[in-house]
């Protein structure tokens, strides 16, 4: 594909492990929370802006690499997104293969909802089976309007907002009409909480940002970002202060702040922003954060980190528990088991489809 010519982030690689990190903290910390400082655990009941991270970059990385170019043609938009597809869902379908034909948790009940990831579209069903893949629905979500999106986007933001504004409106309308004729029984698209909290509609603003940064490194406007001092650590401690804000609107100790309308908005709209503010920091700025997350171990980690969010709770973590389980909650050895997941499995897989789309075709 005629794409931004490839250029390395390994910081923002790196990067990814950190986000990957956060969700595992935020799903464990109930396992600590006897031993944690009020105010830690606070932080750790927001961890699960991890996803935000994780969206944020998403953005980003898709409007860099691709922009509006899949929509050159039909043929064009296939290759684009069929590298995508095969980026997520061969490892997230081995994972969810061997949970269905576990006799202890799927038990051969096979749903094409959860193959197809229609399940997150459910507020009752988007945790079933591998719970965490609600997220992998809202990504591939944005693969498929990615092009669109950086299309509007180029012509004008206000074109952009108004579309995903329109996409809001609808979906929540979908649901809310869906409820009132039967009671939408599932909770498709229904209630708005979910709409806004698990769904693309609703989680759109967080891609959005990273696009927007994208779009000014594309089109060399960046005398301005490197003009910007300290992006590095005013992005980091934005994303630090902003959880901690979130935190403040948690009703119990268990609870989110982002459950409160106030909590959400900060972490839809404020968050983002320091997100996009630390990818840039990593990306101009020398600092020895950049060293650490462009080192090879984290950039390692950062590209199993897929497969550390795919098995750090629900199925492969509790058959891990089966055997044993260590102090840190087998931390160490989830990440060894997705490192060998992504070197043997979803590595592999992935670049030898790239390999084979970039061949010419033969005449």
């Amino acid at each position: 594909m005629n794409s931004k010519p490839a250029v390395r982030f390994d910081a923002l690689t790196g990067f990814r492990c950190l986000a990957a990190c956060l969700v595992f903290f935020y799903h464990n910390r109930k396992y600590w929370r006897d031993f944690l400082h009020p105010e830690i655990l606070r932080l750790f009941n927001e961890f699960h802006i991890g996803v935000s991270l994780f969206f944020v970059l998403s953005g980003f990385l898709i409007a860099y690499t691709y922009a509006e170019e899949p929509l050159k043609s039909a043929k064009s938009y296939a290759k684009y997104f069929s590298v995508r597809f095969v980026r997520i869902m061969p490892l997230y379908w081995l994972i969810l293969t061997a949970y269905y034909l576990d006799p202890a948790f799927g038990n051969m009940h096979f749903s094409w909802l959860t193959y197809l990831l229609f399940h997150g579209f459910s507020d009752q069903h988007n945790l079933d089976a591998i719970a965490q893949a609600w997220s992998l629905n809202i990504e591939m979500t944005f693969y498929a309007l990615a092009p669109l999106l950086c299309l509007l986007q180029k012509k004008h933001l206000v074109y952009l907002l108004g579309f995903l504004a329109l996409l809001f409106l609808g979906t929540w309308a979908i649901g809310y009409y869906w409820h009132q004729v039967n009671g939408n029984p599932h909770k498709w698209l229904y209630p708005l909480h979910f709409v806004l909290s698990g769904t693309f509609p609703g989680r759109c603003l967080e891609f959005v940002v990273g696009m927007m940064l994208a779009n000014y490194i594309r089109s060399n406007k960046t005398e301005f970002i490197q003009k910007f001092r300290f992006k590095t650590i005013i992005g980091f401690a934005g994303i630090f202060i902003s959880t901690y804000c979130i935190g403040l609107f948690q009703s119990k100790t268990s609870s989110h702040g982002s459950d409160q309308p106030e909590g959400m908005t900060l972490q839809l709209l404020a968050l983002p922003v320091f997100v996009a503010i630390a990818l840039a920091g990593l990306i101009y700025e020398k600092s020895w954060l950049q060293k650490f997350f462009s080192s090879r171990v984290m950039v390692l980690l950062g590209n199993a980190s897929f497969a550390f969010y795919l098995i750090h709770i629900s199925y492969v973590n509790l058959k891990v528990r089966e055997w044993f389980l260590l102090p840190d909650r087998n931390f160490v050895v989830l990440w060894l088991i997705s490192i060998i997941l992504y070197l043997v499995f979803e590595k592999p897989i992935y670049d030898g489809y790239r390999k084979r789309i970039k061949k010419p075709a033969k005449t």
